[in-house]
């Protein structure tokens, strides 16, 4: 059994900031890439950032000198600092991880507000 937990949405204003985290706990031998996504009502989840086991990271060209992904592999915990938000960065963030010999996990979610 895995668990993944997002936690540090809420509403800000434009240009405002955020920090979301992802706690991964339960059966887990050695996690590999985390990653964060989002979705907007109306459209398809997309990968906002992603970082390898190794630190080595990408982004949406969207995102790309606003965002910044890190993890903490002694607590299993990726987080997704959110800078100079917009409101096209409303959104539900997904957390997901992949699980040495298990696959890939989601979490349930947690809904970033931007207002203008």
């Amino acid at each position: 059994q895995v668990q993944v937990v997002e936690s540090g949405g809420g509403l800000v204003q434009a240009g405002g900031s955020l920090r979301l985290s992802c706690a991964i706990s339960g059966d887990i031998f050695s996690i590999n890439a985390m990653g964060w996504y989002r979705q907007a009502p109306g459209n398809q989840r997309e990968l906002v950032a992603r970082i390898s086991r190794g630190g080595n990271t990408n982004y949406a060209d969207s995102v790309k000198g606003r965002f910044t992904i890190s993890r903490d592999n002694a607590k299993n915990t990726v987080y997704l600092q959110m800078n100079s938000l917009k409101p096209e960065d409303t959104a539900v963030y997904y957390c997901r991880t992949d699980i040495v010999g298990r696959g890939s996990y989601w979490g349930l979610g947690t809904q970033v507000t931007v207002s203008s």
